[in-house]
């Protein structure tokens, strides 16, 4: 394939220009390493060689979003991660569970079947006066209003639908939205025959890593199915701040848009396929997902939300409709994205609320969820307060040197005999390992902390009389997996020092957002009575490990509950309930938000938790006990 580009292009931009895919999980910053190519005639010129060692660089190889063309350049372009996989295993882990209310009251969609009479000389009543007459007779719907796309068909479809001397429809009818429940119904669509048999609505989560759609049954409130699969945007940074970053490019913010778009609508299609549905079948759609991936999903600049004061463009954007964002659903239908609080605490984080019932208990109660942004939410029924601590996307398996997202073949437990510093390990899936995902890389942490393979400042101990620890192009490291227990091609599975810093820093902003929130409001960890984690990711969070790390604080084990994706449990409950689509709207208003990135207190309880598993060990009494402290 050959393309023509100016000298001093960029290769990922030449490599794009020419239609060819390449990962840039860090958003094309030259950080992450691996969008590495292989430079096989040309002159380049590298800004950066991050992640290469120098071997690698004098076989030619090069950091695409780093590298400029300066003459006629022969590329080859090395498999790339597959960032488009799918994610049926994320996707049955995610969200296995349906949550359900008895007080829905009247659902935001119905349809009626109506018998009209056409006009005749003796009855000239307009078509769409009709329409508002038998909704009104056969059915009390009263006030129905129409917008103009539908008042342009209007007069078609009713003649076409003439049977036995009548006109034979059924009338979709929108009954308010979160703006105006008790609003004047809208006519969303006039249907030829009698097709009231179910009603189509979608509830999603748009997570930074994954998203997650559940088809729904509006009518009997029934779950229809539900599908899930890494988001798009993936291969454009793995974080939010390097997607905002990526808007900066010419074309980005719309590259990006189009990317969960094209996610969210490949699910549909499989759910509606499944189904034996058209996309003119969903009416209504709720969103949830944190302020980066709302702004995105609308085509909203998120520029604003990294610069300080770090002010989004909206917390609770208004109701679109479905052609307006390319959607694969009705025309005509709602888009729901539900309100965040602020500039890192999203949709996703008041569903979770929600989900969790935490502003109706008595109980003051922690709510996390431990993914990249790392929101935290702490309080009860009288008061809610929240934050977010940037996690990075350490724990999704990036930025670490084996890391891999959750899929068959990743790592997720470890253990680590004692006296010989061997490893045992299991796999998702029970595949040859291929890496090792956020569950395995806490497990590993806690193990070779308490068997004495790092200490409480995360450095690897060279002095173990084992060939396991070693030095590796980066400095010290531990292999997990030889390369001949591995997976084709993965090579040695390891985990360097310099990942275990990372990964501290992590586990460090976690629990210092975890402090300060208690803090703030006159309390200590220890009086939390109970932690709720939300999140795909956080229910496969081993506790006693996490603990260990000082991940989590050091409390009873049966304190802590898991509650799998409450993103999109949340969406689908304001989905089908307008009660609960009413009550989210007033936990974000009751939900204080504290802004950690000007707050000099975090700075300092993240300083004092960079350690394994905090500089304060008497707040971590399990784990002193374990090192025979």
């Amino acid at each position: 394939m050959i393309v023509r580009v100016a000298p001093g292009t960029v290769l990922s931009d030449a490599l794009a220009k020419a239609g060819v895919r390449i990962a840039l999980p860090c958003g094309g910053q030259g950080r992450c390493g691996r969008c590495r190519v292989l430079v096989r005639e040309g002159q380049v010129r590298r800004r950066s060689v991050v992640r290469l060692t120098p071997e690698e660089v004098a076989q030619g190889y090069a950091l695409a979003c780093q590298t400029l063309v300066e003459s006629d350049v022969t590329l080859y372009v090395p498999p790339q991660e597959e960032v488009l996989e799918r994610a049926e295993d994320t996707a049955t882990r995610a969200a296995p569970e349906v949550v359900t209310c008895d007080h829905a009251g009247l659902p935001w969609v119905m349809k009626y079947h109506l018998r009209i009479t056409p006009p005749s000389l003796d009855d000239n009543t307009t078509d769409w006066e009709r329409v508002q007459r038998e909704l009104a007779r056969q059915h009390d719907v009263r006030g129905v209003r129409i917008e103009l796309p539908l008042l342009k068909r209007l007069a078609g479809v009713l003649r076409a639908s003439e049977r036995d001397g009548a006109w034979d429809v059924t009338a979709v009818v929108e009954h308010g939205t979160w703006q105006d429940p008790d609003g004047a119904p809208r006519l969303i669509d006039l249907v030829p025959g009698d097709v009231t048999g179910r009603t189509l609505g979608l509830a999603v989560d748009i997570g930074t890593t994954t998203n997650v759609v559940y088809l729904s049954d509006l009518s009997g409130r029934q779950m229809l199915g539900r599908a899930s699969a890494y988001n798009g945007q993936i291969a454009c940074g793995e974080d939010i701040i390097s997607r905002i970053i990526y808007c900066r490019r010419e074309g980005g913010l719309q590259h990006l848009q189009e990317l969960v778009v094209n996610t969210i609508n490949g699910l549909i299609d499989e759910l509606l396929a499944e189904q034996k549905a058209r996309p003119e079948d969903v009416y209504l759609m709720t969103v949830a997902g944190n302020p980066t991936m709302i702004h995105l999903f609308l085509g909203l600049d998120p520029a604003a939300i990294r610069l300080e004061p770090y002010i989004p463009t909206v917390n609770n954007p208004p109701p679109v409709r479905g052609r307006d964002l390319g959607l694969h659903i009705h025309p005509e239908a709602t888009v729901d994205c539900l309100p965040g609080v602020g500039a890192y605490v999203g949709a996703d984080i008041t569903a979770g609320v929600l989900r969790a019932g935490l502003h109706e208990s008595d109980a003051v109660t922690l709510f996390i969820d431990v993914g990249t942004n790392g929101e935290i939410v702490l309080g009860n029924r009288d008061w809610l307060i929240s934050c977010a601590c940037s996690a990075g996307p350490a724990f999704e398996g990036a930025g670490v040197e084996s890391g891999m997202r959750a899929a068959p073949g990743a790592i997720e437990e470890v253990w680590i005999d004692p006296q010989t510093a061997e490893p045992t390990w299991r796999t998702i899936g029970d595949r040859p390992p291929r890496g090792i995902c956020g569950s395995g890389i806490i497990s590993l942490l806690g193990e070779m902390l308490i068997t004495g393979i790092i200490d409480k400042g995360g450095r690897i101990n060279q002095t173990l009389n084992t060939p396991r620890v070693r030095m590796g192009h980066g400095g010290p490291e531990y292999v997990l997996v030889w390369a001949d227990q591995a997976a084709p091609g993965v090579g040695d599975v390891v985990i360097t020092e310099v990942d275990i810093q990372n990964l501290m820093r992590a586990k460090a902003a976690i629990y210092a957002g975890m402090s300060i929130l208690a803090s703030s409001v006159g309390l200590s960890l220890d009086m939390i009575e109970r932690v709720l984690i939300g999140g795909a990711f956080g229910q496969y969070i081993d506790v006693e490990k996490a603990i260990d790390i000082g991940l989590l604080p050091d409390m009873p084990w049966d304190r802590f509950q898991y509650l799998g994706n409450t993103s999109v449990q949340g969406a689908y409950l304001c989905l089908q309930c307008r009660d609960h689509r009413a009550r989210i709207a007033e936990v974000a208003a009751m939900m204080t938000y504290l802004e950690l990135s000007a707050d000099n207190a975090f700075m300092n309880e993240f300083t004092s938790a960079l350690f394994l598993p905090h500089t304060d060990m008497a707040a971590f009494p399990s784990v002193q006990e374990k090192l025979g402290l």
